[in-house]
């Protein structure tokens, strides 16, 4: 069973690479392999405008980090899909494996920040209604101590990476996770992600600099909990989709 504060680690690639892995679990031959489909990412739209989120997410910051950083990992991801179709046809076993790193890294970004957009929201913050609220009081003990918690979790983080709220299905708990770099939550963990907060420099350094803990402590107020308790209903009747 997972513990309350978790590392992802692992090589599993990424929930979004759900293609990937079918592809890549077929066994080689000698011969090459006939070319597979390829469902390219896309960029989500923001359900806001990218200022709509100040004071405290800057639209400098929004714009940036949606059109270049997500941009460029769905491009990547892409690309690295490419990659791999053409490894699978020419039935190169080691081009396979040199793609998986890229395919682990963008796929990651572009699930993580899928999710992310949507956990914000300019009329955010406050606490959850009933159903999250009661979830968040058992196992954390209060909301205010589930806060406490993920703040810690988010700040603690050592270098790049993400913190999670994420719903354990073996255990129906809910749990606070951290992630480095873009490793997506569900395919490291098992857990299903509800709640993410980014803590790459980019999701904050143009407005907060290299304070963290303002940026962690000014979140609460745009994080969108109908969206967090949406995915954990979904999550408890199985049909949560990610990306």
């Amino acid at each position: 069973l997972f513990s309350s504060n978790m590392h992802c680690i692992g090589s599993k690639l990424p929930s979004a690479v759900r293609l990937c892995q079918r592809l890549c679990i077929q066994p080689l031959s000698g011969a090459a392999q006939a070319p597979q489909p390829i469902v390219k990412a896309v960029l989500p739209d923001l359900p806001y405008d990218y200022s709509a989120l100040e004071p405290v997410i800057s639209a400098d910051i929004m714009r940036l980090h949606h059109q270049k950083h997500h941009a460029t990992y769905v491009n990547n991801f892409n690309s690295a899909q490419e990659t791999l179709a053409a490894a699978l046809a020419a039935g190169k076993a080691s081009d396979i494996i040199a793609v998986q790193a890229a395919l682990r890294f963008n796929g990651g970004g572009h699930v993580n920040h899928s999710i992310f957009w949507k956990n914000l929201s300019p009329q955010g913050g406050g606490e959850p209604s009933q159903f999250l609220l009661e979830a968040v009081n058992r196992d954390f003990g209060s909301f205010s101590k589930f806060q406490e918690q993920m703040s810690a979790a988010a700040v603690g983080v050592q270098g790049s990476g993400w913190a999670w709220l994420g719903y354990n299905f073996k255990t129906d708990r809910l749990q606070i996770a951290t992630c480095a770099n873009q490793d997506p939550l569900k395919a490291t963990t098992g857990l299903e992600p509800l709640l993410g907060i980014d803590v790459w420099e980019h999701a904050y350094y143009l407005q907060y600099k290299n304070v963290r803990p303002d940026y962690v402590k000014s979140i609460w107020k745009v994080i969108n909990w109908d969206d967090v308790e949406n995915r954990l209903d979904q999550a408890k009747s199985g049909g949560v989709k990610l990306a």
